[in-house]
Order: structure tokens, then sequence, then C-alpha cells
């Protein structure tokens, strides 16, 4: 996966992708939304501040810890 392929993405873009892949909002500490996926398990970690972007090797660990492929993870988009 080469990073040229991943748009840029804001936090609020994520959580909706990880929702639709199955990931419940687990709990949140200060800026820091964890998300949990009670079917396999995975947890990950989505920082959230209004109006900036996610850098894409953020977006990689995210897409990584959530153990969805990178195809999956965009066509959830």
């Amino acid at each position: 996966m080469t990073f040229h392929r991943l748009p840029v993405l804001r936090a609020r873009q994520i959580i909706h992708v990880l929702e639709r892949a199955g990931f419940v909002r687990d709990r949140q500490k200060g800026s820091h939304l964890i998300m949990y996926n009670p079917r396999t398990k995975a947890r990950t970690v989505v920082p959230v501040h209004a109006g900036e972007t996610i850098h894409k090797a953020l977006l990689v660990d995210i897409i990584r810890q959530s153990e969805l492929e990178f195809d999956q993870f965009l066509d959830l988009l």
C-alpha cells in the first residue's frame, strides 16, 4: 500500500468508516476516541481535533490497528 492512494481524511470521516466496519465508541480520553470492534476484538485510537486532517502515516496506523485491509477501508468510505 502506498501513501499516494490514501485520501486526506478528517477524524469524523475515519470514525464513520470504522463504525461501518463494526467498531463502536468505547471511550474517550481528552481528544482521543478509543474505538473497539466486539467481533474481532480490535481496538484503535482516533485523535479528534476540530478542523484538522489526519496525517497519512497516522491513518496507516489506524487502519493496521483496526485489522482492516487497506482496500476494505477505502471501500467503506
